[in-house]
């Protein structure tokens, strides 16, 4: 399989295998590096006394060094393909992971979750960009294959799910236990760097004559895709409360260290799951409905937990949840993918990420300043839940351009 030449008439088993292979990118840059954190904040904020303020203030710097990182990709990819951009960012991704934790003042975390960020936007943007050119080799499955990819997001956070908790529990007569998960979190990083050399190698056969070079890159247009681009930035706000807050609103109401294992696998197995889920609307529907319908169901799925502790009904939410939300990242690359010319999608992916990475910014900072009010977490996911459904509405406006 390693001498493998991509084509249009590449077996789609073998086309599986290399998504597959190249979705522990996003396990990587999403699934371990940002929302292996919400399963360690819980313990870090009660040994270092954190408000809820700068609980999520270090995610919010997460999404600022991500925003950061998708403002540089572009010229990045240009000068050196997507192919060493993923292996470059997974490579610093692992480092700082295992950085964080040597740190227990507040200052070098959020430095080091800022530098994680950065590191996460170049492999994420990367194998995002690989992963829609190799769905180009099937456009019938394209967006089974592009699912796939960022589905593997769900593989970092079962990994995290069931990692994290069993290292907090064993290590948990330690000083400042919590940085152990960081630095086995680390070594898993590395691990799934070690499987991404095989897709890197052989999907940089795939680029554009033009993609490696000197030449500027593509230009992208905001202006046609303003209805989809606002609707991404809200599910940026909405989102990421729920995924940096979840397990500590849990905690709260009672949720035992097996029901936070249960209910976050449960998460990730969906995320899994939504690339064949949703795969057939990706391929049809080449505007914002699809869009629409995710950030609508998104929000249900985040106010539930707000409104009941009720056990059945959590699981639910997390099912729920992890079935859709990266599922919107994939509408939007299967956006780009049907409504630019090839040579143009590093630029359309990047520029998705921006306004994902702005929305980001603001929401755990946000939902946090709201949960240290009256009301706390329950009414801080309210709110997100809000931000999700007036990005729907502003995603059903975005019509197809092709």
């Amino acid at each position: 399989m390693t001498t493998l030449t991509p084509t249009s008439h590449t077996p789609l088993s073998q086309l599986f295998w290399l998504a597959l292979a190249l979705s522990m990118g996003a396990a990587l840059s999403l699934g371990i590096t940002r929302f292996s954190y919400g399963l360690l904040l819980p313990p870090m904020r009660d040994d270092l006394n954190w408000s809820y303020t700068l609980a999520g203030g270090m995610n919010t710097v997460n999404a600022l060094g991500y925003l950061l990182g998708a403002l540089v990709t572009p010229r990045l990819l240009q000068r050196y393909g997507a192919s060493r951009v993923l292996m470059l960012g997974s490579v610093l991704a692992s480092v700082f992971m295992g950085l964080s934790g040597f740190f227990t003042d507040s200052t070098p975390l959020l430095v080091q979750r800022l530098l994680a960020g950065v590191a996460s936007a170049l492999v994420f943007i990367a194998g995002g960009l690989l992963a829609a050119r190799l769905g180009a080799l099937q456009p019938a499955r394209g967006g089974w294959l592009i699912g796939l990819y960022y589905g593997g997001t769900g593989f970092g956070i079962v990994l995290s799910a069931l990692l994290v908790p069993a290292v907090l529990e064993a290590a948990v007569a330690w000083p400042h236990g919590w940085a152990w998960a960081w630095w086995l979190l680390a070594g898993t990083c590395l691990v799934a760097t070690a499987i991404l050399r095989w897709p890197a190698r052989v999907l940089r056969q795939l680029a554009p004559p033009a993609a490696v070079g000197s030449a500027p890159p593509a230009s992208f247009n905001w202006r046609p895709f303003s209805f989809a681009l606002s609707g991404y930035a809200m599910f940026g706000v909405g989102y990421i409360g729920y995924m940096t807050f979840v397990i500590a609103l849990l905690r709260e109401q009672g949720a035992s260290g097996p029901d936070i294992t249960v209910f976050y696998t449960l998460l990730g197995t969906a995320v899994v799951a939504s690339a064949r889920i949703w795969a057939g609307l990706l391929d049809r529907y080449k505007g914002g409905r699809v869009l629409a319908l995710l950030n609508g169901l998104l929000g249900l799925a985040t106010l539930l937990p707000a409104l009941t502790s009720a056990w059945p009904v959590v699981l639910a939410s997390g099912i729920l949840f992890g079935a859709v939300f990266l599922a919107v990242v994939a509408s939007t690359t299967a956006l780009v993918r049907h409504n630019l010319p090839q040579a143009a999608w590093g630029a359309g992916i990047s520029a998705f990420t921006i306004v994902f990475a702005f929305g980001q910014i603001v929401g755990p900072t946000l939902v946090g300043y709201i949960a240290d009010g009256q009301g706390g977490l329950a009414r801080g996911l309210i709110y997100s839940a809000a931000a999700l459904w007036v990005g729907a509405a502003l995603a059903s406006r975005q019509r197809a351009l092709t």
